[in-house]
């Protein structure tokens, strides 16, 4: 292990500690109600479309790359 590998390691190391000690420190939602407040579903729909979105994405370049590879083969 080099020392450019070592530091990097050391260096994701700290991250993770300090981001997991700063959601320790959060309270979780005791009712029903806090969980429910707690949620913001405009942030989850915008994630469920980033995700599909993603998806589409990878297929339409997936079928393009076919469709192409079929003209070649066949021109």
């Amino acid at each position: 292990m080099n020392i450019r590998s070592k530091k990097l390691l050391a260096t994701s190391a700290a991250i993770v500690a300090v981001s997991v000690s700063g959601v320790a420190v959060a309270a979780a939602p005791t009712t029903v109600a806090e969980l429910a407040t707690a949620v913001s579903f405009a942030d989850v729909a915008l994630a469920i479309l980033a995700v599909s979105g993603t998806l589409i994405t990878l297929f339409v370049t997936w079928k393009g790359a076919k469709f192409v590879l079929r003209a070649v083969k066949g021109g």
